[in-house]
């Protein structure tokens, strides 16, 4: 095996250098028109790369497989060799001199003594002394085994796998402030008319026209709770640090939830997405992308708004990461590399509770912004329902936000993709 492990690794090592040769003649941009060690068009160049590495990948297989068949063989050798040694070359655990004899273990004199083997042989069970005192002209009742012995103990380590939720995921795009009132009242420009104009000696000047109006945004609260035992949070401290930490997620989680599809009704917040006067654009027969930069045009143009960042669904912003010239090279990145989750220059936040084949594009920094009226708060009573008689406690967590979108127009949806 040892002869076949060298080889290998002789194999892998020739075939690195072969295709980091490659990878040196293309060069940092990949260009694979430089590769002169491959025929081909750049797909069959590329082909000719992904086949390599499945090959190194193989053989990598191969070989951490052998090494640990070439450990395990070797283990084993070990093992045979220790126990097939005579009794008398052991060095038995726990043995102790006395006078010129060797006094074994209960259990290692049991093992070593003619009753013992003469039982395992299949022949009469004769009576024998163990040591000086122990006689083994007993009956065997029952086997000595993990069911009906001793249990071996098993510790857990502690860590706790958290189940596969939606992470927090657009809350960051948002800036937010401290509000002390029960609604978030801000002021809205409705009517701005500008007749500024040149004017002559003596002439009138134009008559410019503002309105305002009064905007309101609800303060809305989100709460969970959890019933737990008084034995819970007395006997496992880990309890208490996990709840602290699931619940405010779960508020977390629905807020970032809210800010997009929240549909206004109390006690709901109001979306983004469901924000009265937004621009939309749909695709058309153009690429994903195409369609991307419109909304971004719309949201400078008529919005007036310097678009920040786009919310899209992951399975949406999968056709657009596999986006592919016509000899298969990859727009976004080589499928080696992460790739940038950006387009346009602008980052892109994946979301799956944004709608899916509907993508959003806002100017989050300067007209998006979410008002705490209180952080939040996990209290702990036990005078919920009959939870007192019953030695129960009830964790309860809330806050209480409003969620604003200042000007509509700086948001636009991208519908169809």
């Amino acid at each position: 095996m040892a002869t076949k492990l060298i080889e290998l690794q002789e194999k892998i090592v020739e075939k690195r250098k072969a295709l980091d040769a490659i990878f040196q003649e293309a060069g940092p941009e990949m260009d694979m028109s430089k590769i002169t060690s491959i025929q081909g068009d750049s797909v069959a160049k590329v082909a000719n790369i992904q086949t390599r590495n499945k090959e190194l990948t193989a053989l990598g297989k191969e070989y951490d497989d052998l090494a640990d068949m070439t450990k395990a063989a070797e283990e084993n050798r070990r093992e045979v060799d220790r126990w097939t040694k005579p009794a008398s070359s052991f060095q038995f655990p726990g043995a102790r001199e006395r006078g010129k004899d060797l006094m074994l273990p209960f259990g290692t004199a049991f093992i070593n003594s003619e009753a013992y083997k003469s039982l395992v042989a299949g022949g009469k069970r004769n009576g024998a002394t163990i040591g000086q005192a122990v006689s083994l002209d007993v009956e065997v009742k029952t086997l000595f085994q993990t069911t009906a012995g001793w249990l071996p103990e098993d510790m857990r380590t502690g860590k706790v796998i958290e189940e596969q939720v939606r992470p927090i995921q657009v809350l960051d795009l948002y800036p937010s402030t401290p509000t002390s009132q029960a609604n978030v009242v801000y002021m809205e420009e409705t009517t701005f008319t500008n007749n500024a104009a040149e004017a002559a000696e003596g002439a009138a000047y134009g008559e410019a026209a503002l309105a305002l109006t009064e905007q309101t945004s609800p303060v809305r609260k989100i709460g969970v709770f959890i019933p737990v035992t008084d034995e819970q949070l007395e006997d496992v401290p880990q309890v208490e640090a996990y709840l602290n930490n699931r619940l405010p997620f779960m508020l977390q989680q629905r807020l970032d939830l809210q800010t997009l599809v929240g549909n206004g009704v109390a006690p709901n917040l109001r979306g983004l997405n469901n924000v009265a006067g937004i621009q939309t654009t749909a695709l058309g027969a153009e690429p994903v992308p195409d369609a991307l930069y419109r909304a971004t045009r719309l949201i400078r143009v008529t919005g007036r708004a310097v678009p920040s960042a786009f919310i899209l669904h992951p399975n949406d912003w999968e056709g657009i990461r596999l986006l592919r010239t016509v000899d298969g090279i990859y727009i976004w990145g080589s499928p080696a590399e992460a790739g940038p989750e950006r387009i346009w220059g602008l980052p892109v936040v994946l979301s799956d509770a944004q709608t899916e084949n509907t993508g959003l594009c806002a100017d989050f920094r300067n007209f998006t912004q979410i008002s705490y009226r209180r952080g939040i708060d996990v209290q702990v009573s036990n005078s919920h329902d009959t939870y007192f008689t019953s030695g129960r406690q009830a964790v309860r967590a809330d806050v209480r936000v409003a969620f604003l979108c200042y000007r509509p127009q700086a948001v636009c949806t991208i519908t169809g993709i």
